[in-house]
């Protein structure tokens, strides 16, 4: 004889039902009352782009150490922040896949922030993006937050403003410093993805605008093996100043000593890196430091007066030589998060997500920035970003603009 089942099928369908109901509520309960609140930061810790990365982690957990001295979430009675650490490594497949490991071993996460550079971060995105996972990052690419999507926040300029904005401002400075306009330039870096956005509109109308002719025009596959031919092309279209898009601090040391090697220093030739490897410590501790002596950099922020002392320590604590672009992308990043979960009073995605989008600070992680705000538009661009620009005296990478963190005037090396 067959049991008969007493519930029925009903009655069993309403328990499921029932369950997977209070399964919700108590992880509702657990996101509006944590103990701790968990954010996740993915960048390169492996490969060529991990110094970078290690810059970043260092301002994160900086941060996170800051937050929870100082009380923890507030807004969740105290419950303190805790940063999963994600290697996106080498390749734009390695962090693809590094994020659907995170989403899935950690689905109470509050949101995040990376993978530095461009091509990784199109990449992890999409992941996100489908996880519903709010995600802060300073690469530089247009196309991140080209897409439509509803769940990603870009702090920097993005690559196509960086290229309006910088050609002009060199321009200005050379006029200024020498009382001649360059009229060539040349153009030097990588094929990743916010190289390739950056130089569109340079090549676009950019250089046509400003009255400049490009006399060379080079890009290579990272990482860089040889730079000779880089350098012959230089000698032979004697540009008035180069732009280098590399995005690696190793590709940045093969140029600046093989520019070095046939007489094209920055003292010489004016070069105009991009990027914050660019300022990164470990360069002056892999070349001479009269290799980068000279060298403009444009990049998406830098530590300003507001941020005076935090940068102290910063160097305190890691006892790196400053506090730099990376380092401080990664701490107003968590800050960020923070600020979203208080205004949200909840750890759930969803509301911090909400939170991001309504955020408008001119105070707090706001004055991590040159233009003091932490406001996102709807496509999730922070609204007055700006380009910064550093350049290197005496070994040290110095503010020179905009003039709220510049300490030092820009000076233009002598052309031959």
């Amino acid at each position: 004889m067959a049991l008969i089942n007493p519930i029925g099928r009903r009655g069993a369908l309403g328990g499921a039902i029932g369950l997977a109901g209070a399964t919700a509520l108590a992880g509702k309960a657990r996101a509006d009352n944590p103990a701790e609140v968990k954010i996740a930061m993915m960048v390169p810790l492996s490969g060529p782009w991990a110094r970078s990365g290690l810059l970043e982690q260092m301002g994160a957990r900086m941060a996170i150490d800051d937050v929870n001295n100082g009380g923890g979430i507030k807004a969740l009675g105290g419950a303190k922040m805790k940063l999963m650490e994600f290697d996106a490594g080498d390749s734009s497949e390695k962090a693809k896949d590094a994020a659907q490991r995170m989403v899935a071993q950690e689905p109470d996460l509050a949101g995040g922030f990376g993978a530095w550079l461009s091509s990784f971060t199109l990449a992890i995105t999409e992941v996100t993006e489908r996880a519903e996972l709010p995600w802060l990052t300073l690469s530089y690419s247009d196309a991140i937050t080209n897409r439509g999507f509803k769940y990603v926040f870009q702090s920097s300029p993005t690559a196509d403003a960086q290229a309006e904005e910088i050609v002009p401002i060199i321009m200005e400075m050379a006029e200024k410093a020498s009382g001649k306009r360059p009229t060539k330039v040349a153009l030097v870096g990588d094929n990743s993805a916010s190289s390739v956005s950056f130089y569109k509109p340079l090549k676009d109308h950019v250089f046509k605008n400003t009255g400049l002719t490009l006399v060379v025009d080079e890009v290579f596959t990272p990482p860089l093996s040889d730079a000779t031919s880089i350098v012959q092309k230089l000698r032979s279209g004697k540009p008035d100043f180069v732009l280098l898009q590399s995005t690696n601090v190793g590709d940045d040391k093969l140029l600046v000593e093989k520019f070095a090697e046939f007489g094209l220093n920055a003292k010489k030739m004016p070069l105009i890196g991009g990027g914050g490897h660019w300022c990164a410590p470990e360069l002056t501790k892999l070349t001479s430091p009269d290799n980068v002596e000279g060298v403009i950099v444009a990049l998406a922020d830098w530590p300003g007066k507001k941020a005076a002392e935090i940068g102290k320590r910063f160097v305190e604590r890691t006892k790196e030589p400053w506090f730099g672009h990376d380092s401080i992308f990664a701490y107003a990043h968590v800050m960020i998060l923070k600020e979203a979960i208080e205004q949200s009073g909840s750890a759930e995605r969803h509301k911090v997500n909400t939170a991001l989008h309504a955020m408008d600070m001119t105070t707090g992680p706001a004055h991590l920035f040159p233009d003091g705000r932490v406001s996102y538009d709807e496509k999730g661009r922070r609204r007055g970003a700006k380009v910064c620009i550093v350049q290197y005296h005496n070994g040290v990478p110095t503010p020179v603009f905009p003039e709220s963190i510049a300490t030092t005037p820009a000076f233009w090396p002598k052309t031959s």
